[in-house]
Order: C-alpha cells, then sequence, then structure tokens
C-alpha cells in the first residue's frame, strides 16, 4: 500500500474539493417552497422520534394502580379482588398520584406516595452543559424501583403500582420521610428516608412490619431498579464513554461494564451497584449485601448518532436484585447516593465507591490518588483550573527533566556513533551475525546502547498514562473555562462544520490541533537526529512520526479540551528543555572525546556479556561450518 502525505497537491486537492462543496451549495439552494416542505417534514419527523422516546422512556405512570373509596362497597370488593391484604392501602386518603419533597443545600428528592419511590432527583448546585437544572431523575419518567412479590393468597403485585402513606418528621437537623404500604394501621411495608444536611448521601431502609402471614416465602422477593441516564454534556458520545455501572462484589473487589452493552449475573455478594455517568452518579448501598444481582447496561443509540441534539438518554441500567425475607419480614439497612462522579466526596465516605472514579489500575491509579489527585486540589485551590493544569504540567515536566537528559544524552551518543555503526554495516554486509557482534562490541567499548534511550522514555509512560486517565474525570474542570475553551472537561469548538467526519466529528478543535504541532516537532528533533536507513522488517519511524501527531488530531478533536491543553503544554516545554539540554548543557565535542576514550580502555565483560559473546561466536561458527 503506498504510504499518503500531506504534500502541497494534497492541500490544494482539499481547497479544491471544500471549494467545489461551496459552489454546489449555492448552486443547489432550496426554493422557498421546497424549504416549506422539508420543515413540514422535519416537524413529521421530530413527532415521530417524540413519540418512539416516550415508548423508550421508563414511565412508572403507565401501569395500573387501583384505587377504592373506602365508603363505595363494591370499589372496596374489587380492590380486594385484585389486591387482597393490600386493599387497606387504596383506601386511605394517600392513594393519590401526589408527591412530598425533603431536601437540603445541594440535594432536592420528590418520592411520589405511588411506588414510594423518588420520581424527581436535583442537584441544585449545578447545571448542564446547555445551561439547565441538572436532574439525574426527572418527572419519574427515566427511572423507577419496584418489589415484586408473591402473598400467601396466590397474588403477584408490585410496589409500583401500590399507594404508600408518607409521614414527615425531624431528627435534630435531618428530615426523616416515613413512606408505609399499609394492610393495616399495624402492618406495613416501610421505605424510610433520613436526609441529612450538605449531603448527596441519603439513609434510607426497606423494612416490613407485620407481613408473615401476607408475604408467600415459596416465592422470591425482586428489587428491580431501573434508571435511563439522561444527557448532561456537550458530547454525549465522550461522556458514554465514562458512562457504565460500577458495582462491588465479594466484600471489597469492584468491576465495571464497560461501554458496550452489557448482561451479566453476579456470583459473589454485590455491597453496592453504581448507575455512573461521566460526572454524575446514582448509587444503592447495602449494609446487609445482596446474595447476587443481575446486572444490564444498553446503549440506546450508535456512537454517530449519539451527538445528535435531539438525543436525551444515553444509556439505559437495569439491576435485578432478589430479595431474602429474615423471619418472615423484610429488613435491609442501605443508602442511596445521587451527586456527582467526585473523587474527594466518593472517597470521604469510606465506603470504596472511589472506585467508581476511572483512574487506572494499579500503578497508574496508585499516582493519581496519591499525587496528582492532591496536588492539583492544591494547586486549584488558589488558582483557576486551567492555570492550575499549565503550573502542575510545567513541574511535572520539571521533575520528569533528569529523564529527558538521560534520554537525550544517549541519543547524542548515538548520533555520534552512527558513522562507525554505517562502516561496520558496509564492511559485514554479507555476513549479518559478525556485523551484529562488531556493533555490539563499538555499544560496549563507548559506553552507549540503543536501549538506554528507550529506557528512560519507558520510565514516563506510568506518569503519562495516570495523566491520561486524571484529566478527563476530573470533577474540578467540569464547565471550568481557560482562554477560548468554555468547558475543560469537553471539547474546545473554535469552528462548527456543516457535515460530520468520520472519527473527527461535526466541530474544529484547537488544542489537539497545537499539541499535535508541538508532538510533530518533539518527534522531528528526537527521530531525526538518531533516525537510520530503515531496516527489512523494522517499523518506518518516519511513517511513526506523522502517524503520532495525525492520531492526536484526529481522535482527541472530541477528548477533554484540559487534556489535550496538558499534552500541548507539556511537549512545549518538553521541547524547550531539549533546545537548552543540545545547545547549553550537552557539548557534542565532548561527549565525542569521552567515546574515544572509551574505546581505547579495555573493557571488562561481566558472566553475561561473556556468555553472549560466546554464544555469538559458537554461531558464527556453526554458520561457517554450514557454508562449506
Amino acid at each position: 500500500m503506498e504510504e499518503k502525505k500531506f504534500d502541497l497537491n494534497t492541500v490544494i486537492g482539499f481547497i479544491l474539493i471544500f471549494g467545489i462543496f461551496g459552489v454546489m451549495m449555492y448552486m443547489n439552494q432550496p426554493t422557498p417552497e421546497e424549504i416549506e416542505a422539508a420543515e413540514k417534514e422535519k416537524q413529521e419527523q421530530l413527532e415521530v422520534a417524540k413519540e418512539v422516546n416516550q415508548e423508550q422512556q421508563i414511565n412508572t405512570q403507565e401501569s395500573k394502580a387501583i384505587v377504592a373509596n373506602p365508603q363505595d362497597s363494591l370499589a372496596m370488593e374489587s380492590a380486594k379482588a385484585q389486591l387482597g391484604a393490600f386493599a387497606y392501602a387504596a383506601s386511605l386518603p394517600s392513594a393519590i398520584d401526589t408527591f412530598t419533597k425533603i431536601e437540603n443545600e445541594v440535594l432536592s428528592l420528590k418520592i411520589n406516595n405511588r411506588g414510594g419511590y423518588i420520581e424527581e432527583a436535583l442537584l441544585k448546585n449545578f447545571k448542564t452543559y446547555d445551561s439547565v437544572p441538572l436532574y439525574i431523575i426527572k418527572d419519574g419518567k427515566n427511572a423507577s424501583f419496584n418489589l415484586n412479590f408473591g402473598t400467601t393468597d396466590n397474588r403477584i403485585l408490585n410496589t409500583k403500582d401500590l399507594f404508600f402513606e408518607p409521614t414527615l418528621s425531624k431528627n435534630g437537623e435531618n428530615t426523616i420521610l416515613s413512606m408505609k404500604l399499609k394492610v393495616s394501621e399495624s402492618q406495613f411495608l416501610e421505605y424510610r428516608y433520613e436526609m441529612q444536611p450538605n449531603e448527596y448521601m441519603v439513609d434510607f431502609s426497606i423494612r416490613s412490619q407485620g407481613l408473615q402471614q401476607v408475604f408467600n416465602s415459596s416465592q422470591a422477593i425482586t428489587l428491580d431498579w431501573k434508571l435511563q441516564a439522561i444527557r448532561q454534556a456537550k458530547s454525549a458520545s465522550y461522556a458514554n464513554r465514562y458512562t457504565d455501572i460500577h458495582y462491588e462484589y465479594g466484600g471489597d473487589k469492584d468491576d465495571y461494564t464497560g461501554q458496550g452493552d452489557f448482561d451479566e449475573d453476579t456470583e459473589e455478594q454485590v455491597s453496592w451497584i453504581g448507575f455512573k455517568q461521566h460526572f454524575f452518579t446514582s448509587v444503592l448501598l447495602t449494609d446487609t449485601p445482596f446474595k447476587t444481582a443481575t446486572m444490564t447496561s444498553k446503549n440506546v443509540a450508535s456512537t454517530s448518532e449519539l451527538d445528535d441534539k435531539d438525543i436525551k438518554v444515553t444509556k439505559e441500567f437495569a439491576s435485578t436484585i432478589p430479595l431474602e425475607l429474615q423471619g418472615g419480614e423484610l429488613s435491609y439497612s442501605m443508602d442511596w447516593y445521587y451527586g456527582p462522579t467526585d473523587y474527594k466526596i466518593l472517597n470521604a465516605y469510606d465506603r470504596n465507591l472511589d472506585e467508581i472514579v476511572p483512574l487506572g489500575w494499579g500503578i497508574f491509579g496508585f499516582i493519581n490518588r496519591y499525587i496528582f489527585i492532591p496536588f492539583f486540589g492544591f494547586l486549584s485551590g488558589f488558582l483557576a483550573p486551567g492555570i492550575a493544569i499549565v503550573v502542575m504540567t510545567i513541574i511535572v515536566r520539571i521533575v520528569l527533566s533528569p529523564v529527558t537528559y538521560k534520554s537525550y544524552v544517549s541519543q547524542a551518543k548515538m548520533k555520534i556513533l552512527k558513522p562507525e555503526i554505517a562502516e561496520i554495516g558496509e564492511k559485514y554486509k554479507d555476513n549479518a551475525m559478525k556485523k551484529q557482534q562488531e556493533t555490539m562490541a563499538l555499544y560496549s567499548k563507548a559506553g552507549a546502547s540503543p536501549m538506554s534511550g528507550c529506557l528512560p522514555a519507558l520510565m514516563q509512560i506510568p506518569v503519562f498514562y495516570a495523566l491520561f486517565n486524571f484529566f478527563p474525570s476530573a470533577f474540578d474542570l467540569r464547565q471550568k473555562s481557560f482562554l477560548w475553551a468554555d468547558d475543560l472537561s469537553s471539547y474546545d469548538a473554535i469552528a462548527t462544520l456543516p457535515f460530520e467526519i468520520p472519527f473527527y466529528g461535526d466541530h474544529i478543535s484547537l488544542f489537539p490541533i497545537l499539541a499535535s504541532i508541538a508532538i510533530f516537532i518533539y518527534m522531528m528533533m528526537t527521530t531525526g537526529q538518531t533516525m537510520q536507513t530503515q531496516q527489512p522488517g523494522m517499523p518506518n519511524m518516519k511513517f511513526i512520526m506523522y502517524l503520532s501527531p495525525l492520531m492526536m488530531l484526529i481522535f482527541f478533536n472530541n477528548y477533554a479540551s484540559g487534556l489535550s491543553l496538558y499534552y500541548f503544554i507539556s511537549n512545549l516545554i518538553t521541547i524547550g528543555i531539549m533546545l537548552v539540554i543540545k545547545n547549553v548543557i550537552i557539548d557534542e565535542d565532548k561527549i565525542h572525546a569521552k567515546i574515544q576514550e572509551n574505546k581505547k580502555k579495555p573493557k571488562k565483560q561481566g558472566k553475561f556479556q561473556k556468555k553472549m559473546k560466546e554464544l555469538m561466536e559458537q554461531a558464527e561458527q556453526q554458520q561457517k561450518i554450514r557454508k562449506k
């Protein structure tokens, strides 16, 4: 395959194509009649899309609920025939579709009498990308919470169809809401919510009283929790990469479902389940671990469709959990978390919830938790987030500058040895074994090694990968502006395209362009001085030199601008450090003189080197014998 290059002809070709495209658009402007017809068709499509979207939504109000006036004997008999003992709940004044509101400084919840579950969860201190109030649950249409159970009179009931009776009270500064699904005044199933000031975590419990003779113990009680993730970010496709189910199982192990569709049963006890979005999360925690759970995550649209402005939901989550009776009764102490996917907040609960934030595994997560998060938190305490990124990048590059120095010294040595390596290659061009042996001998005498330049670079990988995970997960960057970027957690569009480019998008981001240019210059400086003639079977370094900036340009166009800003500043500083090392610190003449001195000195070989030399000599001898 011929290698594609961006030469002058290619640039002119692109200009001509876009010029022709512009002329065609002008020549093919629609008539007023065509515009009117198109608008009518668009309106019809929107109506159809709205109907489809409504069908997809989890609407808890669609199921049939039974209400019975206690003064109407026929209605009561009908209710008893359908609900059995729970007909009592249908006869109470609370058997109406209304809600009770509990709130504190950061969170507002509306709990509907019907089903006893949260029909609205509003985070009071945050807005969506288009500056509207941020709801995790809105109008009861994107979430449901239901207990499915059997009764001793052979009925199967769902709490989402039954009416709970609300009672508000206070416990000091805490607000308590008791929702009771009554069989009688002393027999009931209760959902209890307790909200503390300034807390995203709400105490929640499920318990029953006097229902031993109502619940059918031979039939499983199943908890079904569903949620559709409401779109909250400008780039829904980017946010969807960080939208999935996280859960803790087996005591302290955690896992997540990933970006694709997922359906799995856990084989170990589950301590909590989190329906995670990029920057906001719903979590159900339990003090009594669930014996097992089935979790489902489903994408509602393809990646290319997600950034359509009409897309309101990105993923559908569901979990099905069997509950166990204790002495014929239900008793589960739980918690609800509705709040930011912020490492500092989640970590403070000491429930392993910080694992919801994707900071990387192993050493990468360690670096983020104990170095970058505290350090960035310190800097952003007195600096704007954009400035904090720049300062942190400068300090990271300075700390890593000794590694850069060693890498550059190694490259300088290899550059100086290039003529002698070429001479060896020409001298032993017909004897690959001898050429390799002599080349290694030269490296050994000169105190140089082609690997010595790679090792310092490898040492930097944990830092770079940790930061690659850090910036997209840094909640402090959300909706924070810097220069032309209005949100460092999303892309920085400086121009909108009238069409979509595959893998690139429908906009142009400037930070990835600057980062790509900086990476190209850096690679020219590092690869150019050591680049040798391409050997058969080896990668084309010139191709890699062009490919890396191109990948940065294309794939980072939709990434968080804070990450592209880091790469731009990092490579800019690295270029500066390398220029200082090359022109001020390193004297190539001195390095050359030192290499010549090393070559004159007898080089003491270690056991490994001696063994390698013996093996190579044996291989060379065997090669000569075969030729004879």
